[in-house]
């Protein structure tokens, strides 16, 4: 194992620069689902990881409930540092499970109250809320063809033009059409799981408005529309009712419309390598196989040196 134990941990550091050349420079949908894939799988490394270094190096602490075999030099060697990094790691991974089931009740605290506020409403696809306030976001799950439910307040249609009522609903449909909100869970619980990949979270959120704003403005014909229609929603917002996973005036505006505002985005899935785009999608696809690797190996190890230090 030696010190190739520990690269899953730092390999998340690369999450900055890949987080920003994919932003830049690749389509929407591709950058959402490659950031999203490469932060679960890089926090499903650094998770294992630390349970592997806080198998060797607590094993030979009194009162651990291992078996003595796994306290041998041999088995101790595996892990430089091992005592200190062992130690290390007990409060690691429990921050990790704390941090892991407290994003997964709040995610579904909010669904269930997000439900609640729609219980009377006729059963359809989109439901608008006699409130003032303006606001709107897709609600998953339930009914409608699109897998869930567009939320809307009065106040925010009392806001749009017709057009820009559409671009709306478009988006929204969107979101629930490609199922955002896993995408944006998948990137939440990594950047719990490591703190390294909070830049691919924020990223992930921006990404996944994108790619919206485009399917929306594909749909209605008009890009100026959809461009005009967050602006005016971003203006006219004073904040969700609660926190949802995609609402329509969320996230970074003014560099939404601005890219509204440009060319489209080329749709291609996998740029040449030698541009910023495919400098990024290859640098996400080596570290996470490097990271991936190297946890396989650590794993791998590990149990060959247990199980020769464990008596038949």
């Amino acid at each position: 194992m030696g010190l190739f134990v520990f690269l899953p941990l730092v390999l998340p550091l690369t999450a900055w620069p890949i987080a920003r050349l994919a932003e830049q420079h690749l389509h929407p949908r591709t950058a959402t689902r490659l950031l999203a894939g490469v932060g679960a799988l890089l926090a499903l490394c650094s998770t294992l990881c630390l349970a592997l270094i806080m198998v060797v190096g607590t094993a030979q602490l009194p009162g651990n409930p291992l078996p003595d075999t796994w306290s041998d030099p041999e088995v101790r060697e595996a892990v430089p540092y091992d005592e200190v990094a062992g130690r290390a790691a007990i409060p690691a991974l429990a921050a990790v499970a704390v941090a892991a089931v407290r994003t997964l009740w709040r995610h579904h605290r909010v669904r269930r109250r997000a439900e609640r506020a729609l219980e009377g409403l006729p059963p359809s696809s989109v439901a608008v809320l006699p409130d003032e306030a303006p606001y709107a976001y897709a609600l998953p799950g339930g009914r409608g063809p699109s897998g869930g439910r567009v939320v809307v307040s009065a106040g925010m249609l009392a806001r749009l033009d017709s057009r820009e009522r559409r671009a709306l609903f478009a988006h929204e449909r969107a979101h629930l059409a490609a199922g955002h909100h896993r995408h944006l869970l998948a990137a939440r619980l990594a950047a719990r799981a490591n703190p390294f990949l909070r830049p691919l979270h924020t990223a992930v959120a921006y990404c996944a408005e994108r790619w919206a704003d485009e399917e929306a403005a594909g749909a209605i014909g008009s890009r100026r529309v959809m461009a005009r229609a967050v602006g005016k929603a971003a203006m006219a917002s004073r904040g969700r009712p609660f926190d949802v996973p995609a609402g329509f005036a969320t996230g970074p505006v003014p560099r939404r419309v601005a890219a509204l505002l440009g060319p489209v985005p080329p749709a291609r899935a996998w740029p040449p390598a030698f541009t910023a785009a495919g400098v990024a999608l290859w640098t996400a696809a080596a570290g996470t196989a490097v990271s991936a690797l190297s946890s396989a190996n650590s794993a791998v190890a590990l149990f060959l040196v247990l199980k020769a230090a464990t008596p038949l």
